[in-house]
């Protein structure tokens, strides 16, 4: 019998990788999940979400917005544009956060991350 939890080519169900990225984030996610859970920015957002064939660490999908925590091993340019140009075809927007900013300046990325999703009315453009 086909096991549930595999697709087709073999691989984990993305909603199975989901939960177990879930189930052991990073310290950095932990930390910036502390910041986004329970709507303390007014927003709802998911963690591992999928956007298929993507997980994303972060995203809400009513502001269509993408939050990211990059690490070392995103350091090398490019790592992330066909990624970003298929999500951002889909209609979604990406911010992107390197873990000592989300650690370190935990305040900063939660002011940054309300500006995206609540723009003041200066950022209207003008007739």
């Amino acid at each position: 019998m086909p096991d549930p939890k595999r697709n087709m080519r073999g691989g984990t169900q993305p909603s199975v990788r989901a939960r177990e990225l879930r189930n052991n984030a990073t310290d950095t996610e932990r930390a910036l999940w502390q910041v986004l859970r329970d709507r303390q920015l007014r927003w709802r957002f998911r963690r591992q979400f999928v956007i298929t064939p993507y997980i994303v660490d972060f995203a809400c999908p009513e502001a269509r917005l993408i939050i990211e925590a990059d690490g070392g091993q995103h350091a090398e340019p490019g790592d992330h544009d066909r990624r970003d140009a298929l999500l951002a075809e889909k209609g979604w927007r990406i911010l992107r956060f390197w873990d000592n900013d989300i650690l370190q300046n935990r305040e900063g990325v939660a002011r940054r991350i309300l500006e995206v999703l609540d723009p003041g009315p200066d950022s209207t453009p003008s007739p």
